[in-house]
């Protein structure tokens, strides 16, 4: 256990301004989901005009494709708030969906897919922001194939209150900027998070199979057959965060440690001006003339970035995210990394934000010296053991900042990482008056002892004792979810509530596209050059 952790609960305890602020946390959750058919298949129909405008609405969106929809929350004060209206949203958008006989693939990895050609890329209108969005995720799909892009997972957005970070600030003695002094604690935090990511991966990874349908024309990997449609890996966790998901051997030359903020800005600024060749040769332009890459560089736009975590700022309107960062520092941090809970109605439930909550508090409070790139490389390396292997018996990880063939047990280092949280555990209980925060630590524990407790085996179990097929499992999974949410009654003040903002959502889109007298190529010039 760090002394920096120890030395900072008990300045925490010894001072009651920062003692009742500690446990003052802000969160918001984005949650994707596949809308499919009755039968599986991904929907080939256009965004449900019911759920209102994918550009302009804000709760309810799309990602890549059309079919993609991702639930964005407000900021809640409690966990109790955001999954109550994570689950509001989806009640409403359940009872829509069902006009059309469609519903809501509730696993990380796809549905069964056809072609690529038959993945419809999400269009959110004729607007140049509209126009943007859509060229980027045509990007997307020619740099890494659009059934990359149907993965689905869940965004936790996290940070804590402006009154922790003054008292905070003050008990250090620290006297930088406020704004100066929360980015470098928050980008600490991003630190030991790489760190400590893969426990995060195989308490709650909750993706160890995949359709067959996923892999197309010869794709290398090392799972096993499950049947005749499913892959499986037998010790996996989540491969929606291996080599099969959200990865990008393009941008292993991208060197991002997080060691301060400065650094990150310039490498990803660098990463979006310098063209890349392979991507040069795509062209801007298909032959019939309409662009297909927002640029020819590494990256298209800061989000491209794929990391399991990312410093955030609210933006202003047209303002790239880095300039929003470089102007005022970080805000909240967005966790990246977790995957649907099948087993829950809306793919989270309260153990896995509590978990959440103690573990970027304890990323936070802990010790977190820069990573050197030996470091970086070795936490990518665990992660993707913990990815593929997580669950296999006598799993050893390397030991951080040591030389090669240096390793350490899995379970030991898991186990320890969660005995040194129940300090802070017992802290915020004592200030809620519960036992949640210790209660959910505990089932972590029992999860670190017996593998089989696990969501990612809690899936294949299902799947075996079933006789399902990954893609029989998932959409019994999701009829059953279905059902949950068509039998409740929404109440009609919920229902006028989304149908309003579903109507605003359109009509603030139809006042956008009149007001755009700016051609696309100006639009993104102006836009590029920002960085």
């Amino acid at each position: 256990m760090a002394n920096r952790y120890l030395d900072h609960l008990n300045l925490i305890r010894q001072q009651p301004a920062l003692l009742s602020s500690i446990a003052n946390l802000s969160r918001g959750i984005e949650k994707e989901s596949l809308r499919v058919y009755a039968d599986g298949t991904l929907a080939q129909s256009t965004h449900p005009k019911s759920l209102g405008s994918a550009l302009c609405h804000s709760k309810i969106t799309t990602d890549y494709s059309e079919a993609l929809l991702e639930f964005i929350t407000p900021v809640h004060s409690t966990i109790k708030g955001a999954l109550a209206e994570l689950s509001d949203i989806h009640h409403f958008t359940y009872q829509k969906l069902a006009q059309q006989d469609e519903l809501l693939w509730t696993s990380s990895m796809p549905c069964q897919l056809g072609e690529e050609a038959d993945i419809p890329v999400a269009i959110y209108g004729s607007s140049n922001v509209a126009t943007m969005k859509t060229v980027y995720r045509y990007g997307l799909g020619k740099r890494y194939g659009r059934q990359m892009q149907t993965i689905s997972g869940i965004h936790y957005n996290f940070s804590v209150s402006d009154k922790f970070w003054a008292n905070y600030q003050r008990a250090l003695g620290n006297t930088d900027r406020t704004c100066d002094f929360k980015t470098q604690q928050y980008f600490g935090l991003i630190r030991n998070f790489r760190r400590y990511v893969p426990l995060f991966v195989y308490l709650f990874g909750a993706s160890p199979a995949l359709c067959r349908s996923f892999l197309k024309g010869g794709q290398e990997h090392n799972l096993h057959k499950f049947d005749e449609h499913s892959w499986y890996g037998p010790h996996a966790t989540s491969l929606r965060m291996g080599d099969l998901g959200y990865q990008s051997s393009e941008q292993d030359s991208l060197f991002v440690c997080y060691n301060c903020i400065d650094d990150y800005i310039d490498s990803l600024k660098a990463a979006i001006k310098d063209p890349l060749p392979s991507y040069e040769k795509i062209g801007l332009f298909d032959s019939e003339g309409q662009q297909q890459q927002l640029n020819t560089s590494l990256l298209q736009i800061e989000n491209e970035f794929y990391s399991t975590i990312r410093p955030k700022r609210v933006a202003a309107s047209g303002e790239a995210p880095l300039n929003a960062l470089a102007r005022s520092g970080v805000e909240y941090i967005e966790v990246r990394c977790v995957d649907i809970n099948p087993f829950s109605p809306i793919g989270i439930d309260t153990e896995t934000a509590k978990f959440l909550d103690l573990f970027l508090l304890y990323c936070l409070l802990s010790d977190s010296p820069k990573l050197n790139a030996l470091e970086c490389q070795q936490t990518e390396e665990n992660l993707k053991l913990v990815v593929e292997q997580g669950r296999k018996p006598g799993l050893q990880l390397q030991q951080l900042n040591q030389q090669a063939g240096q390793t350490c047990s899995f379970s030991e280092w898991g186990q320890t990482l969660l005995n040194d949280m129940r300090p802070l555990a017992k802290l915020l209980d004592s200030l809620k008056a519960n036992e949640d925060y210790q209660g959910s630590l505990a089932k972590q524990s029992d999860k670190m002892q017996d593998a089989s407790l696990t969501p990612s085996a809690q899936v294949l179990q299902q799947m075996t004792e079933n006789q399902l097929t990954f893609a029989e499992f998932s959409r019994r999974q999701s009829q059953h979810w279905q059902q949950y949410f068509t039998d409740k009654e929404i109440s009609s003040a919920k229902l006028a509530r989304f149908e309003a903002y579903a109507e605003d959502s359109l009509a603030q889109q139809q006042t956008l596209e009149a007001a755009d007298n700016e051609s696309f190529s100006d639009y993104l010039a102006d836009f590029y050059a920002q960085y």
